[in-house]
């Protein structure tokens, strides 16, 4: 009878969880930019003209402005002058270039270009489902330049950490799923399965 109820409490905090951690963290980000962006309108707009939920949506008018202009070359070249500056300063660049790293794999553009392809790669006949994360050889430590090498990078499951391997691109196949197919795949061990389809 307590096992009965204890498995029926594992479901039900299994099936919570990832819906209140969504969640939360979409309550986080609103309440965050609707904190920041609200002290900043405080300033220009007057009190009668304020209501809750400006300072977000001002947020996201200031996201989809920035997007815009990052599609103008002047404003992409001012914008990587300025990277460059910050990959000067001693302790700000290595964080910088870590989460300048992970967003830039994880963008759209990246997939078009063959960059976070998702494939599988044999390793002794054994399958694993791993990410290109580069594939231009002058961008390869000069060591596996000669040959046709890519670097895959392989998370593990549950969220554990993972590997960049060097791997000959005769080893590595196309598998036909989205990055974040891939990705929640991968990361619950297959327990998703490929898609919600």
């Amino acid at each position: 009878m307590l096992k009965a109820i204890g498995r029926i409490l594992l479901t039900g905090f299994i099936t919570l969880l990832p819906v209140v951690l969504t969640v939360y963290l979409m309550y986080w980000l609103a309440v965050s930019s609707e904190q920041l962006m609200g002290k900043m309108l405080h300033l220009v707009v007057p009190e009668t003209f304020y209501f809750p939920g400006i300072g977000m949506l001002a947020g996201l008018l200031v996201m989809f402005i920035v997007g815009l202009m990052m599609k103008a070359y002047l404003v992409r070249r001012v914008f990587a002058l300025g990277e460059k500056m910050l990959y000067r300063l001693p302790l700000i660049k290595s964080v910088y270039r870590a989460f300048r790293d992970l967003f830039d794999f994880m963008s759209p553009k990246q997939e078009d270009e063959g960059m976070g392809q998702v494939v599988a790669v044999t390793i002794y006949n054994i399958q694993v489902i791993g990410f290109i994360t580069q594939q231009n050889k002058k961008r390869l430590p000069e060591a596996f330049r000669d040959g046709d090498y890519v670097l895959v990078y392989l998370p593990m499951s549950y969220m554990m950490g993972g590997h960049s391997i060097f791997v000959k691109r005769d080893s590595v196949r196309p598998i036909d799923m989205s990055m974040d197919e891939a990705m929640r795949y991968v990361l619950t061990a297959g327990i998703t399965g490929k898609s919600d389809r």
